[in-house]
């Protein structure tokens, strides 16, 4: 399968990309650096300059000590908005530059603020712009909030996560001022503010059309998390809701997450890839025929997999019946309807695609009377569906182990008042973590599938009891061998996609490669990377060379490494340990053998290196979907397993930069133990 044709380095390509291609001073011929043409307009030049001296202003307040780094980020965020438009937009009309000139002098307000020990945009009600450093890549990403009127501090609120819609074209330079525009009257005093008895926070989600996947759900967690730092969140009452895209988003995060959410609110939100993909735009484009190994993907992404997790979060869902995707609708209530689980389903007659005003005040009531109710933290029972360890938890109730990825797995517990618990015989689990208050009383017994399960190991610090499925029995989890578990586990169990929705670092080979062709595509591969994904994910790719990753860099990280054995000296480290074999001449995966000089191949596994458990390590990817998939939401899903080996083309360099020459031969996943099956 060929990986399409795909988006080269722009003219107007971003600063930071400029500053790593300005790092990958290659031993091999290396693709011409494309140069940021700046924007037109005789006024550019002084923007830039303004831009530089605000960033100075930044950077010696970030350094100031006491400086809280919520209260940076808030400041950060206009700077970051007016750099990536004075970067990537082709050009700048009147109304752009206004926009930026706004950003830049907003972020010398709140600059001005913080030097003197002030923030008064943190202790009013209203809206406002904040922002957040994330942990996946050290960008600052913007959030909107707003608080009501009758907002006290010391009273726990209710907050709503509420989802923006497609921002189609506008996720371009400009999308990050055009996102904070909508929350941003200005810092003064007497602002208008909302009569509810809930706080709002509107996350970007990273801003592209990347669905709430992968890194758009950790911009969500990351930005609640931001708010709950500041204010005193009542975990019980949190709603998730959201809109057209915010709606695919809320579907999926509420139904993956059960236990996150007191409820959940989709409106005009498709469930699933295929319906979604076939609705009546003019614009979408059909979905080529999916490989092997692409369809067990959509387990991974599509919401109405889920379904069945609404038995532990209430949802409370909206839709036009004119909407082009109404059919969605209809197919989510039938999968209500098959698993006997009652379906709340409004109907805006005559709407097309959103909702009028009096569904939407029918869907924030009924929401509002499940988050008067709040989400009971330990429930009497758990019935609990997911097809992937990343989504691998309902509240007292973890799956450590499957039998296999994208297959159904379910859990239905029963809880007792003296903390014994019940279960039916798990489908396709083959591990489990009971947390407090399961299995917590002196008197607490597990049965499961009728088996009473003799638990004489000691429960962990934590009081966690896990156990696990030996010979057809469930027994006792003693601690694995080394103090450290094996096999795909919550957190480390793939596919490629999943190594950058957590704290990553790419890392490029400065040594000479095995075969030029090789060493070429790898470095083609780590610059598209970081176009699409200071574009599409408004950040700067985290990049080392090799000669200079750390200890700190392995345990904090997951490391992508970019290069060959020859060249990338952390290649040469991991690749013992990992289930390929790699030479000169061969490159090997079980029984499949591949010439060297003009193959390559792209893999995600445990880091297996010291001090780096927790982490993944990855070769020559970054995402497995393009430029072309990051701009329709429905078709932004993993285009490769856990692993693949590709054939090389042309990836001579050329001015301006070609697209990636690759073809897909195979693609698979790895078993559940990381091993070739």
């Amino acid at each position: 399968m060929r990986r399409g044709p795909l988006a080269a380095l722009s003219r107007s390509v971003a600063r930071g990309l400029v500053v790593l291609a300005s790092l990958l001073v290659a031993t091999v011929p290396c693709a011409a650096e494309s140069k940021p043409t700046p924007p037109a307009g005789p006024d550019t030049p002084a923007l830039r300059a303004e831009a530089d001296r605000l960033r100075g202003r930044l950077d010696a307040l970030r350094r100031q000590p006491g400086v809280n780094p919520d209260r940076w980020a808030d400041a950060h965020v206009f700077l970051k908005g007016a750099l990536w438009a004075l970067d990537l937009e082709p050009s700048l009309d009147a109304g752009k530059r206004a926009s930026v000139q706004r950003a830049l002098r907003r972020g010398n307000e709140r600059a001005d603020a913080l030097a003197a020990g002030r923030a008064p945009w943190a202790t009013r009600p209203g809206r406002s712009v904040r922002g957040f450093v994330s942990a996946v890549d050290g960008s600052t990403q913007p959030y909107g909030l707003s608080v009501p009127a009758g907002w006290h501090p010391a009273k726990p609120s209710r907050l709503d996560v509420v989802l923006h819609g497609s921002t189609g074209s506008r996720a371009t330079g400009m999308g990050d001022l055009h996102f904070m525009e909508g929350f941003d009257p200005g810092d003064a005093a007497g602002q208008p503010a909302a009569n509810a008895d809930y706080i709002e926070v509107f996350p970007m989600g990273r801003l592209g059309e990347n669905a709430y996947r992968f890194e758009g759900e950790t911009d969500v967690d990351e930005a609640i998390e931001a708010v709950a730092r500041e204010f005193a969140i009542d975990r019980r009452r949190v709603v998730l809701r959201g809109s057209s895209l915010g709606g695919v988003g809320a579907w999926a995060l509420g139904l993956k997450r059960p236990d996150r959410y007191a409820a959940v609110g989709p409106a005009a939100g498709p469930v699933d890839t295929l319906e979604f993909s076939n609705s009546r735009w003019p614009h979408f484009v059909r979905l080529d025929p999916f490989t092997p190994w692409q369809t067990p993907m959509l387990h991974l992404v599509d919401a109405i997999d889920y379904v069945p997790n609404a038995r532990m979060v209430p949802i409370v869902a909206a839709m036009g019946d004119q909407d082009p995707y109404f059919t969605s609708h209809r197919m989510v209530e039938r999968a209500f309807g098959d698993e006997g689980i009652p379906f709340v389903g409004l109907v805006d007659r005559g709407a097309g695609h959103g909702i009028g005003a009096k569904v939407m005040g029918e869907q924030l009531r009924l929401l509002g009377e499940h988050a008067a109710r709040g989400a009971d933290p330990a429930p009497k029972e758990i019935h609990f569906v997911t097809w992937t360890l990343k989504f691998s938890r309902c509240h007292w109730i973890e799956v450590l182990g499957l039998g296999a990825h994208y297959r159904r797995a379910q859990v239905d517990a029963v809880l007792a008042d003296d903390g014994s618990v019940t279960m039916v015989e798990p489908e396709n689990v083959v591990r489990l973590a009971f947390r407090p208050p399961a299995l917590q009383g002196p008197a607490a017994t597990l049965t499961i599938g009728g088996q009473r399960v003799a638990l004489r190991v000691a429960a962990g610090p934590d009081g966690t009891v896990e156990v696990v499925r030996r010979d057809r029995r469930w027994v006792a989890a003693s601690a694995p061998a080394g103090g450290r578990p094996t096999g795909k586990r919550p957190g480390l169990q793939g596919p490629i996609d999943d190594a950058f929705a957590t704290r990553f670092l790419c890392v490029r080979g400065t040594g000479k490669p095995w075969n030029p062709a090789v060493g070429v595509w790898a470095e083609a591969n780590l610059r598209r990377f970081a176009d699409e994904w200071r574009r599409h994910y408004r950040g700067d790719l985290p990049f080392k060379n090799d000669t200079e990753v750390t200890e700190k860099d392995l345990r904090e990280s997951n490391l992508v490494l970019f290069g060959d054995p020859g060249s990338n000296r952390w290649i040469r480290k991991v690749l013992p340990a990992l289930p390929i074999r790699w030479n000169r001449h061969e490159l090997r995966l079980g029984h499949r053998r591949y010439p060297a000089a003009d193959h390559g191949v792209e893999l995600i596994h445990p880091n297996p290196m010291p001090g780096a458990a927790g982490h993944y390590v990855v070769l020559n990817s970054g995402h497995t979907y393009h430029d072309a998939e990051l701009r329709l939401s429905y078709k932004v899903f993993p285009r490769l397993g856990d692993w693949a080996v590709l054939r090389l083309g042309d990836n001579t360099p050329a001015t301006p930069p070609r697209p990636v020459a690759e073809t897909v031969l195979d693609s698979g996943f790895f078993g559940e133990d990381w091993g070739l099956r």
